[in-house]
C-alpha cells in the first residue's frame, strides 16, 4: 500500500483531548477503509506564522498512514468538512520513518539551540570565494556597462 504523512492544524480554542478525539476519528476512518496509522505525533499549540481564520495559533498534530488511496480521500473528505480543522496536508512518501519527527526531536534535545553545524562550511567558503572572483571581474566594467579594455584598444587603432 502507499504510505503518506498528514498533518493538520486544529482551532486553538479546542482542548489537547478534543485533538487526540480528532485524531482517533480520523484514524478510524483509516482502519474502516483498509489502512493503518503506523504513527501519531501531537506537536502541541504551536504559533502560526501567519492568521488562519484570524487565529495566531494551532494545535498541530502529524500522522504516518500506511493506506490505499481512497482511505485517504475520505479522511481528508472529513477533515473539509470538520470545522476543528483549520488545514491539513497530505503527502505521499516513499518510507515511514520510525524515528521522532524533527518537530519531536526539537523537544526532546537537550543540546544548545545555539550550536551550529559546522559540517559542509568548507563547501560554502569556497563557493563564496569563486563568487568573490567572478564580481572582482565584472568590476573592471564602466558604469555604462563597457569595458574599458576594449575602448583603449579601439582608440589605438584609429
Amino acid at each position: 500500500m502507499p504510505l503518506y504523512e498528514n498533518t493538520l492544524i486544529a482551532r486553538p480554542d479546542i482542548s489537547s483531548q478534543q485533538v487526540d478525539g480528532l485524531s482517533e476519528q480520523f484514524q478510524e476512518i483509516v482502519h474502516d477503509n483498509g489502512g493503518k496509522v503506523a504513527k501519531t505525533e501531537y506537536w502541541g499549540l504551536r504559533s502560526l506564522t501567519y492568521k488562519i481564520k484570524k487565529n495566531r495559533k494551532g494545535h498541530y498534530l502529524h500522522m504516518q498512514i500506511d493506506a490505499p488511496a481512497e482511505a485517504i480521500q475520505e479522511m481528508e473528505r472529513n477533515m473539509r468538512i470538520s470545522e476543528d480543522v483549520m488545514r491539513y496536508l497530505t503527502i505521499k512518501v516513499q518510507s515511514l520513518n520510525p524515528e521522532p519527527s524533527v518537530a519531536m526531536a526539537g523537544k526532546s534535545s537537550k543540546e544548545p539551540k545555539d550550536k551550529i553545524d559546522t559540517e559542509g562550511a568548507e563547501e560554502v567558503e569556497k563557493i563564496t570565494q569563486a563568487n568573490t572572483t567572478e564580481a572582482k571581474s565584472t568590476e573592471t566594467l564602466s558604469e555604462d556597462g563597457v569595458d574599458d579594455t576594449d575602448v583603449t584598444r579601439d582608440t589605438e587603432s584609429n
